[in-house]
């Protein structure tokens, strides 16, 4: 042991990123004079070390930033699995100043590569910084993304949020990832002299947040979802996801209330039409022509300026327009921004794979409003007063691009070629037994639930190998009957990586076509399906005397406690006493338990116009109790659109309820809704059933 404290250190696999510590070296403190503290004051505070590099061409020097409040606190958790494989002077928390300092302090360092962690707001903050420092050449920046969103992590391969990958395996990609450019682009506004005054807005801004975008700019409908949301959390002016505090945190601490908000503000404005007529208060000039005409015949609801193919949390607006002539296909690099506009059918058509309408490309655009527009500059929103707005092209940044695998072969192979077809077994794990056992490895095998047996072409990426497994629930023959489970895959699906790293880790759907099948399996491929119940909430016998099961997810009672549990869950719900129903379910008790007329504990907080009640329960209760259903053949939400609760309304269709069911009169929550004389309610679910029927038959086209 002791012989080994004077051997070199060999930095380990990673070596080619790790900072050496012959690199620092320590400072000494400055004697207190006059020049001293001159040079001090010039140069900022004082820093305990330097670095000296030296270069070699081998070496990909990496800093890494991380937003520890990004993902809801995801980026907290992560700096530690940095610091354990990484030299602790290359990490840092952009929550203790920002990342100028160490730009500045490894500008001389060669090949320097950074790992920005954190949202896109995270890259566009580092992306800033670089611009100011003028480094020369600028090092490349990757993406580890957490939160949701991040459409430029997207666009660049790195997905759309991170989940369990190990940072060895991200350490790599950084490593091996090709260098791209992205345009970026200028903002420049000010006041429109030809506005009058009937047309200030107090509540309005002379200012953008932001005056470089590198994703999109956009004005309209989703600006004002977006600038509804940030004004109940408290954010103003330029928050590019810069660590601070949230006025109201408390009600955004999930993913799904921040997604439940969202609802409720785009169901207010669909409601009040606020962005109805956009249209007759704008005008458009890009490259010299005027699209004023063109969008006031199509009377759009959003405006995007996009500069990437994704928006809006992954969907591609642009699309795919091959068979049109007059455009170019889209690029990050190009110099050109595509310009477009949505109607409300063309938004909801969006989450589907529809695009919008494609009005041009252009190199500049001069954009003058007439009155206060709520706009959003990569997702930072304003009320900007009338103005004119010009966008042109700003400069490149350089970035790093996930690579594809470089070839198909498996990795445990000994040189043999790649067969034309693979035959190979999947297998589905649920959510319980894979946080419970994805560090090791046989438990979990032996917990996963056979699904089939699909057959691939050898060089099959992920991508293709889903529609085959997706086709694999359609066979009459197929899976289903044979696997102890009858349950269907659930959407959210999606494909372990059982074979590159020392555990079972997801993978993101948006980086399926990065990885063959020979790469995460060999015979057998392995699934994560969290709607899945887990070994230990299947029997493992049947018993012949239990009455009929209320619902898939729902354990019969055994005994009179737990019977006594689940009438005191619906006590507190129909009394609408949050916390005595938080007790319980903390205790054990069950959320999806019905009364005698079958109605759920959801049923019973609609009809008392709970909406504390409801939302924890669409946190916490499984989805089936969406549409489960009571002895006369109502959901909870036909209960909800005939009492004309439109609020929770809202809450039950974006928490994922099926708006065509029928109750027993053949009536669906619209129809409902109509019968009950409300029609604005009535037309938000027709749009959104219409959204649902869309979706439906894309799924149905594309299996």
């Amino acid at each position: 042991m002791l012989q080994q404290i004077e051997e070199p250190c060999s930095l380990g696999v990673h070596a080619a990123v790790v900072i050496p510590p012959t690199w620092i070296l320590r400072a000494r403190r400055p004697q207190v004079s006059t020049s001293c503290s001159r040079l001090v004051s010039q140069e900022g505070r004082w820093r305990p070390f330097i670095i000296r590099p030296t270069p070699s061409p081998l070496m990909k020097p990496l800093l890494v930033f991380v937003n520890p409040k990004s993902g809801g606190n995801q980026g907290a958790k992560i700096i530690q699995s940095f610091l354990w494989y990484l030299n602790p002077r290359q990490v840092f928390d952009l929550s203790q100043g920002g990342p100028r300092e160490a730009l500045e302090m490894y500008r001389k360092v060669h090949n320097l590569r950074i790992l920005a962690c954190g949202g896109d707001g995270t890259v566009g903050w580092i992306l800033s910084t670089l611009d100011q420092l003028r480094l020369k050449p600028p090092p490349p920046v990757a993406i580890l993304p957490l939160g949701t969103g991040n459409d430029l992590a997207r666009t660049l391969n790195w997905g759309g949020g991170y989940t369990d990958e190990p940072v060895s395996k991200i350490l790599s990609h950084v490593e091996e990832g090709n260098v791209v450019q992205l345009d970026r682009w200028d903002l420049h506004a000010e006041p429109n002299p030809e506005a009058g005054p009937e047309d200030r807005d107090e509540g309005a801004t002379d200012r953008l947040p932001l005056d470089v975008f590198n994703n999109y700019f956009s004005l309209g409908f989703d600006a004002h979802v977006t600038l509804e949301f940030h004004e109940s959390r408290g954010w103003a002016g330029w928050a590019q996801e810069c660590p601070q505090e949230e006025a109201n945190p408390e009600k955004f601490n999930s993913r799904f209330r921040n997604k439940m908000f969202y609802a409720g503000t785009a169901f207010s404005d669909f409601l009040m039409g606020s962005s109805k007529d956009l249209a007759k208060h704008i005008r458009v000039v890009c490259d010299g022509t005027d699209l004023t005409p063109k969008i006031q015949d199509l009377k759009p609801q959003c405006v995007v300026f996009l500069n990437i193919p994704r928006y809006c949390a992954g969907t591609m607006p642009w699309g795919h327009p091959g068979e049109h002539h007059d455009f170019e296909p889209q690029r990050h690099d190009d110099g050109y921004l595509e310009v477009i506009g949505f109607t409300m059918t063309s938004l909801a058509a969006l989450q589907v794979g529809g695009h919008g309408e494609r009005l041009t490309q252009c190199r500049e655009v001069v954009l003058t409003t007439s009155k206060a527009i709520p706009v959003q500059v990569d997702g930072e929103p304003c009320k900007l007063a009338a103005s004119r707005i010009r966008i042109a092209l700003r400069n490149q940044a350089t970035m790093v691009q996930k690579a594809k695998r470089r070839s198909a072969a498996p990795l445990h192979s000994d040189q043999q070629p790649v067969p034309e077809q693979l035959r190979i077994q999947v297998s589905r794990v649920s959510m319980h037994d894979y946080e419970a056992l994805h560090y090791d490895k046989e438990q979990l095998k032996e917990a996963s639930v056979p699904l089939g047996t699909v057959v691939v072409p050898g060089d099959s990426d992920l991508e293709l190998c889903r529609a085959h497994i997706e086709r694999l629930q359609q066979e009459p023959d197929g899976a289903g009957a044979k696997s102890p489970t009858c349950q269907k895959l659930s959407p959210k699906w999606c494909f372990l990586d059982a074979t590159t790293a020392s555990r079972f880790y997801r993978i993101d759907r948006a980086q399926e076509h990065l990885n063959y099948v020979t790469e995460i399996a060999q015979d057998e491929i392995y699934i994560l399906d969290p709607e899945l119940l887990g070994a230990s909430a299947r029997p493992d016998l049947p018993t012949p005397t239990s009455p009929l099961p209320t619902s898939p997810c729902s354990p019969t009672p055994r005994n009179g406690q737990v019977f006594r549990a689940g009438e005191e869950l619906i006590e507190a719900a129909k009394r609408n006493d949050f916390c005595k129903l938080q007790e319980l379910h903390r205790a054990g008790g069950d959320l999806m338990h019905r009364d005698e007329r079958s109605r759920t504990l959801l049923h019973h907080a609609v009809s008392t116009g709970s909406k504390d009640v409801v939302r924890y329960l669409l946190d916490h209760a499984p989805p089936e109790i969406l549409d489960a259903v009571e002895e006369n053949g109502e959901t909870c939400l036909h209960q909800a659109a005939a009492l004309g609760q439109r609020t929770i309304c809202h809450y039950i269709v974006e928490a994922g309820a099926s708006l065509m069911k029928t109750d027993q009169q053949g009536d669906t929550p619209r129809q409902r809704a109509e019968k009950a004389q409300d029609t604005e309610l009535a037309a938000y679910l027709e749009n959104r059933q219409h959204y649902q029927m869309i979706q439906r038959e894309d799924q149905e086209t594309a299996v």
